[in-house]
């Protein structure tokens, strides 16, 4: 074995623990960064359909993360998440032949869900957690480039 061999696994590790630790931090500071929503959103669904737990607790620990740095709702984007995987996620597999077209419909599908009940919290409860302007569409576009990427 190949010292390349032996730190790869732990070296990938690290870099997603601390890619969920501190992206979070850096989009509360830096509000152009995209929130990633829906890539964390998809890969929360892919983790509870090929029942990867690694999958699931990646994207719980980011969107908690997430959570706590921008201050919004607790586990608004968990319950987004499911929503889309109960309701919706299933019936994308008649877009087999197309193998961007369910992570691009996940994404839309996470990030509408998302917005929708972030606005009806903010109506129910009479707050401001997001203000809608392009800064929102920026960050689909970039969600959308990076699960077509992935």
């Amino acid at each position: 074995m190949s010292l390349y061999e032996i730190i790869k696994v732990p070296l990938i590790w690290a870099v997603v623990l601390g890619f969920i630790v501190f992206y979070p931090m850096l989009i509360s500071i830096y509000v152009f960064l995209p929130l990633l929503i829906g890539v964390m959103g998809y890969l929360f669904m892919r983790g509870v359909e090929d029942n990867k737990l690694t999958y699931i607790l990646v994207s719980l620990v980011y969107f908690i993360n997430l959570e706590v740095n921008l201050s919004l709702p607790f586990f608004l984007m968990i319950i987004a998440s499911m929503l889309v995987y109960i309701l919706f996620y299933r019936h994308l597999n008649y877009f087999r032949r197309c193998a961007v077209c369910r992570p691009i419909l996940s994404v839309i599908l996470v990030d509408s869900v998302y917005l929708g009940l972030l606005l009806s919290y903010d109506f129910v409860f009479q707050t401001h957690s997001i203000i809608l302007d392009n800064i929102l569409l920026y960050s689909l576009v970039i969600d959308l480039l990076v699960v077509v990427l992935f």
